[in-house]
This record gives structure tokens, C-alpha cells and sequence, in this order.
């Protein structure tokens, strides 16, 4: 059987289902709008008869049946209504259809909501039977709710009238099948002229073809379907998980095999996430995530391509001290505006020797930083992270503060400047968060020196410190001691950064309050045999 014939039976009997579907569908909205409609207008009709002054007037009569008996039959017999019922406080009717059961007790159990002030439609049996009732309070003159009407419909009718489009449905449904068949060959013949008239095999040939151009790829490529689970993985992103069969990943939540994915919220809100740093076993990888669509927009899995970040060095190198540079640039034309607003504000009040001086201290304080990091720290990336740094503190009021004796001339080209911006800015970042609450001053000095075989880094600050609990947990990817989802990485990827230039990195508390972190680098790793 071609390809032509299976696509013709297949939408014959797709579109047979569909249109019992929809003919269904149908059906069971109108009846629910129907019905809806039904119980709008029995509250309305309720709230009319409420607000009739006569029958409000009429609960003072020594018989208000005589009253509001004929006033309320007369208005259901001109709006079609199955029965008006008018009840006081005790659920006493003074009116009804059947005149005999004036002055006996309303049934149906659902008059409390009324008597305490509101204006409900429910479903309730009666005298009369099941029916669907629109039921309102009445109020007297000094506001209080004196009774109740209650206006309803018998469910039986609007049922009927519901069903009574039964056969117009199913008239219309046939019609559209029959159209449907005699439209299931046209379209299925612009289906193969959509697929090149390729037959399965030609399709089960491209799907082998997609694999092998798959495998190709120098990137990690893992797919997830919907629920999250693991559909595609290549066999460069085995390699970074460090396993060696499809068959140990594919079927598994990605949460089980990668704890921290963030997948599972791209499916969730159909954002991409680009060049996010991450850890994947034994390495720090930069991770795309996109969300896979069908053609009505509807997310319906998620893509995530990632790359050891050594790998991607010599592209990003440039990139990084640009954005480093961009950052600074930021944060010192932010603090620059509040500086202008200060001098416009002195000049203003004609305070000119205090602009004078102002102007002067900023100018110094400025050129100095600027002259020591070019003197003591002439490498551009690293340079360009500080200032930025400097000028994100002074955006967040902390005084972050090089060491005077600081030195860092000596690095040499072979140390990968990637890893030491991952590693400054995690520890300059973490500093700064720590302290962030304090309600004194907000500290963070940071020592770099190049004396010597090794590269010192020293940061402290003086926030509340570490608990001794946590202390030998900090580094575990994920854990944090701040609130919040998809944190916890930061130390983890200094710590990772350390190790791969073969430097140690530890952690003290200061008798002051605070921490202080300290790395050393080899200038020449000790590891190369």
C-alpha cells in the first residue's frame, strides 16, 4: 500500500473523529451556554420582582399572599418562567403556581446564602421538581432582608430544548464528513507533493542522514519532549556526561541524570536561555537552551547544546573584555550622572569653592584608580573587570577597595584569562552579596600580588560570615545559604576554575566578622610532566 492510499484512509478516519469530536463539543456548549443563559435570566427576572415596591409593601399586610400572589402569576405567565415563588424570612411562600401550598414551607435547602445578603442561581428539586433557580434577596425600608423570590425553570424543559438541536448537529456532521472524504485525496496528495513525494524509506534514509550530520556536530546536543524526558542525545554530549550508551540516557527526566538542568522551566515558559556557564561533570560548558515549537507556537520540548568552555577561549577572549569594558562603561556613566546632578546642585545654590572641591576630589580620586590599575595591573581583561566591579559597587554602596601594595604584572600569557575573570568575578560577586545587608559599612578588599612563583588573590569582606556548618559545603554545585532557585554555582565554578590552572583556593573567617578567600596560582603548573 503506498504512501498516497495509507495518508487517504488515515485522514478519512481522522476526520471522522474529529467531527464526532467537535459535533459532541458542540452539542455540550450550547447546552452549557443554553443553560447559563437559563439561570442570567431567572436572576434578573428575581431581581425584578424583588424591587417592586408594591410586593415590599405587601410583607406589612396581615395576608401578603393576597397581594403578591396575583402580581407575581401575572408576571410569570408574560416571561414563560415554570414558577415565581415569594417567600419571608421563616421560608414561608406567599405565592406559588399551585395556590394550595401558599403558606407552606419552601423546599430545595438553598435560601441561606439569600438570607444572608446575596443573589445566587442553583440547581435545587422542589415541589415542581429539579430545577435551575434564580433567587435573590428583598429588602425593607431599613435595609434588612425581609424574604426571598425565587424564580426557576424545570431542568427537564431546558433539556429538551437542548436536545431538540440534536439532529441539526448531527445533520451538519454528516454533510462535513462526507466533505471531508472527498477531501482527504486532495489534501493527501498535497501532502506527497509537500514531501518531495518521498516514501517512508526515502524518509527512514533522511532520518539516518539527520543522525549521522547530528553526530557531526562538535557540540553536545541532548532533547527533551514535553514532560521533560530525555528523547536525543549525541554522542559528543555522551562524552561530556561521562557515559558511553544512548540507551543509559534516553527515556530518563533530565532532572534525574542533570540535577540542575533548567530545561524543565524553558518548556515551562518558552524563553530561550543563551550562553549560560554551567557544570557538567568534570567540566564548565556554556549552554544554549531553546524550546522546541510546533506550528501552532505550542511548546512541545526543549533543546540544550553546550561546549566545554576551554574550547571557546580563543573566540570569546575579545568578548569577554569587551563586555567587561561595556559593564564598567555602564556603571561609571550611572555614578558620573549622580556626580553632574551633585554639581549642577552646588552651582545652583551658588555654593562654588564646595563645586570647586567636589569636582577636584573626584577628578583625584578617579585618576589615581585609574593610574594604579594601568601602573600595578596593566592586563586589559583583568583591569577591565575591576573597574567595572568598582563602579558596580559604588551603584550598590559598598566600598570595594584594591590593596595599596596590590601587584599583577607578571601573569603570564599561557594562564587562561577566561578562568581568572571566572574566578575574580564569582569571588568579587559573592563578596558583594554578602555584605549587601549590613547595616553599618559595606566592605570587600580584594589583595593581588605576582611576587613569587605563585598568583595571590586575596578577597575579604565583612559580611556575616560562614556558619561552621556550611563550611564544607560551599563548594558543591547548587548549594547556597541564600534563598532563591538556580543558585549555588558561583563558588562551585571558582573552584572548578582553580583547579584547572592547578592553583588551591581556600576559605577563613574573619575575628571581625566576614570571610576571606585566598587562591594561589602557579605561574607554571606544577602538574605538566
Amino acid at each position: 500500500m503506498r504512501l498516497q492510499t495509507k495518508l487517504v484512509l488515515l485522514m478519512c478516519a481522522v476526520t471522522f473523529t474529529l467531527i464526532v469530536a467537535m459535533s459532541v463539543t458542540f452539542q455540550l456548549m450550547w447546552a452549557s451556554s443554553y443553560k447559563s443563559q437559563i439561570g442570567s435570566k431567572a436572576l434578573n427576572l428575581a431581581r425584578s420582582v424583588a424591587s417592586i415596591p408594591e410586593l415590599k409593601r405587601a410583607f406589612n399586610d396581615p395576608e401578603p399572599s393576597v397581594t403578591i400572589q396575583p402580581l407575581v402569576e401575572e408576571i410569570r405567565r408574560q416571561t414563560d418562567a415554570e414558577f415565581i415563588v415569594v417567600g419571608n424570612r421563616d421560608g414561608i411562600r406567599y405565592s406559588h403556581p399551585i395556590p394550595s401550598r401558599i403558606g407552606q414551607s419552601m423546599v430545595g435547602g438553598d435560601n441561606g446564602p439569600v438570607f444572608a445578603g446575596q443573589s445566587i442561581v442553583s440547581e435545587a428539586t422542589g415541589t415542581l421538581g429539579l430545577s435551575l433557580r434564580g433567587k435573590t434577596p428583598i429588602y425593607g425600608d431599613q435595609g434588612d432582608v425581609i424574604g426571598v423570590v425565587s424564580v426557576g425553570f424545570l431542568i427537564e424543559d431546558i433539556n429538551k430544548e437542548a436536545y431538540r438541536f440534536r439532529s441539526t448537529i448531527i445533520a451538519i456532521a454528516s454533510a462535513a464528513l462526507l466533505i471531508g472524504v472527498a477531501g482527504a485525496a486532495g489534501i493527501a496528495g498535497n501532502i506527497k507533493r509537500s514531501i518531495m513525494g518521498l516514501e517512508p524509506e526515502d524518509i527512514g534514509r533522511l532520518y539516518q542522514e539527520k543522525e549521522a550530520v547530528l553526530e557531526s556536530i562538535h557540540e553536545g546536543i541532548l532533547v527533551v519532549n514535553h514532560k521533560a524526558v530525555i528523547t536525543l542525545v549525541n554522542q559528543n554530549a555522551l562524552s561530556l556526561l561521562g557515559t558511553e550508551h544512548k540507551s543509559e540516557l534516553i527515556g530518563k527526566p533530565v532532572l534525574n541524570v542533570l540535577p540542575y538542568s533548567t530545561l524543565p522551566d524553558v518548556i515551562h515558559t518558552g524563553a530561550a536561555e543563551f550562553d549560560k556557564e554551567a557544570i557538567l561533570g568534570d567540566h564548565v560548558v556554556v549552554v544554549n537552551r531553546l524550546p522546541v515549537k510546533n506550528r501552532d507556537g505550542k511548546v512541545i520540548g526543549a533543546v540544550a547544546s553546550f561546549r566545554n568552555k576551554s574550547e571557546l577561549y580563543l573566540l570569546t577572549q575579545q568578548l569577554s573584555q569587551l563586555k567587561q569594558y561595556a559593564d564598567g562603561l555602564r556603571a561609571q556613566t550611572h555614578e558620573y550622572s549622580n556626580k553632574l546632578y551633585t554639581i549642577s546642585g552646588l552651582i545652583q545654590l551658588e555654593s562654588y569653592q564646595e563645586a570647586i572641591d567636589f569636582i577636584t576630589r573626584e577628578t583625584n580620586s578617579q585618576s589615581d584608580l585609574l593610574h594604579f590599575i594601568v601602573k600595578e595591573i596593566p592586563d586589559p581583561i583583568i583591569g577591565g573587570l575591576l573597574v567595572g566591579k568598582i563602579n558596580r559597587a559604588q551603584e550598590l554602596k559598598i566600598k570595594l577597595v584594591i590593596d595599596e601594595e596590590s601587584t599583577f604584572k607578571d601573569v603570564p600569557p599561557s594562564i587562561d584569562r577566561n578562568l581568572l575573570v571566572t574566578l575574580l568575578g564569582n569571588l568579587l560577586d559573592n563578596a558583594m552579596e554578602a555584605v549587601l545587608n549590613n547595616e553599618g559599612e559595606r566592605l570587600v578588599t580584594i589583595f593581588l600580588t605576582d611576587l613569587g612563583q605563585d598568583l595571590i588573590v586575596e578577597i575579604e569582606d565583612n559580611g556575616p560570615g560562614i556558619p561552621p556548618e556550611w563550611l564544607d559545603k560551599i563548594y558543591i554545585a547548587g548549594f547556597s545559604t541564600k534563598d532563591g532557585e538556580k543558585r549555588g554555582y558561583g563558588l562551585s565554578l571558582v573552584k572548578r576554575a582553580v583547579d584547572q590552572l592547578g592553583g588551591i583556593l581556600e576559605h577563613h573567617s574573619v575575628p571581625a566578622g566576614g570571610t576571606r578567600f585566598a587562591t594561589a596560582i602557579p605561574k607554571r603548573r606544577r602538574d605538566i610532566v
